[in-house]
């Protein structure tokens, strides 16, 4: 297939055209971060926001670039367009982007389990990233994102059959306000003897739950997302669905509780993953060691693991706790720690559209 830029860029040898729509946000202010630290794939950068923030100068690269308002004349000119927007402003605009010739790159959940369009994780399944009919190519949801890079390597030796995860998510997922939240009903508990009497958590924050159901300070709340059918949350299934779309395991066996806990970035999951074949701790060490875009810690003699507070703020996916199962020699148990704003969010969608970017520029 052709996108509209491809032949003309690949031909006068130039640097791809970067749109970054949403750049103002929490996951486009990391995005411009990445782009800063990452090898410089680009030319223009274009930063792209909704109208009331047109006109704002943020430093990408080194150099101050100024802010323009979302309309289909931003994209002109445009090769690849990622959106760090919410749902519905990608729904209506990724598709306008791909039809003035760039390939959209979008972070929400609006596209991923279109069947025409490809939820890509580089390590895992890039090659999906060049079959894309509607010229939109889709980011994983960052708790799926904070194992599946490690459950892709294990996978391409062991065969993947079955996966049991618990979840246990930072309040940042929730976007800014999970964190103000969390941050404030932190700041009503600390120096207090709460968290003794039933109740007693709740009455001092009051009100103040934000997006959750209940007081995430002192506490863990098991529910993240909204309600779906017979008690399953969404984050529950986006875990399930999308594991098997970007793994292209259609029929795996997944269940997942997804828990949110009082740790402001970083998704952590405990996972019992099953394969077809037998596995070794000593297997599965090499190959996680080996593994692009994965860091083995796992020394629990010396009290060395990955937790949130070491991992906030890094790239890569983080395992460690890593034991075969002790009722079945095909499963293993292990605990992955990813920042859920970087790899979970905006790392992987600069990761696609470099992927998309050297395939522009291939002669």
């Amino acid at each position: 297939m052709t996108d509209g830029h491809a032949a003309r860029t690949a031909r006068t040898g130039r640097k791809p055209t970067l749109a970054v729509v949403g750049a103002t946000g929490a996951v486009g202010t990391v995005m411009l971060e990445i782009l800063s630290q990452r090898e410089d794939v680009w030319g223009e950068i274009r930063l792209v926001a909704s109208p009331r923030s047109a006109g704002r100068k943020l430093t990408v690269r080194g150099e101050e670039v100024e802010v323009v308002a979302l309309s289909e004349e931003a994209f002109e000119g445009v090769d690849v367009a990622m959106f760090d927007v919410p749902d519905e402003v990608s729904a209506r605009w990724a598709p306008i982007a791909a039809a003035k010739g760039a390939v959209a790159v979008d972070n929400s959940g609006a596209f991923r389990m279109d069947p025409d369009v490809p939820l890509v994780v580089p390590e895992v399944n890039a090659h999906a990233a060049r079959m894309r009919p509607r010229g939109i190519i889709s980011n994983p949801n960052c708790t799926t994102l904070s194992m599946i890079v490690a459950m892709g390597a294990l996978h391409a030796e062991f065969g993947l059959s079955e996966l049991i995860v618990s979840s246990y998510q930072a309040a940042s997922g929730a976007g800014k306000d999970g964190v103000d939240t969390l941050r404030a009903q932190l700041a009503a508990v600390v120096g207090t003897e709460l968290g003794t009497q039933p109740g007693d958590v709740r009455r001092a924050v009051g009100d103040t739950t934000g997006p959750f159901p209940a007081p995430l300070a002192l506490n863990v709340v098991p529910w993240a997302g909204s309600l779906k059918e017979d008690g399953w949350s969404s984050e529950e299934l986006k875990v399930r669905n999308e594991s098997r779309k970007i793994l292209g395991l259609p029929d795996l066996r997944v269940t997942a509780t997804c828990v949110r806990v009082p740790v402001i970035t970083t998704h952590s999951l405990t996972v019992h993953a099953r394969f077809e074949n037998e596995v070794t701790v000593d297997q599965a060490h090499e190959i996680l060691a080996n593994a692009p875009g994965v860091v083995l810690f796992d020394n629990p003699a010396e009290g060395e693991f990955p937790t949130p507070a070491d991992v906030v703020g890094t790239d890569p996916t983080w395992v460690g706790r890593v034991r075969r199962s002790l009722d079945d020699p095909n499963a293993l148990e292990l605990f992955v720690c990813g920042d859920n704003l970087r790899k979970g969010a905006a790392l992987n969608t600069a990761q696609i559209a470099e992927v998309v970017a050297a395939e522009l520029t291939a002669p």
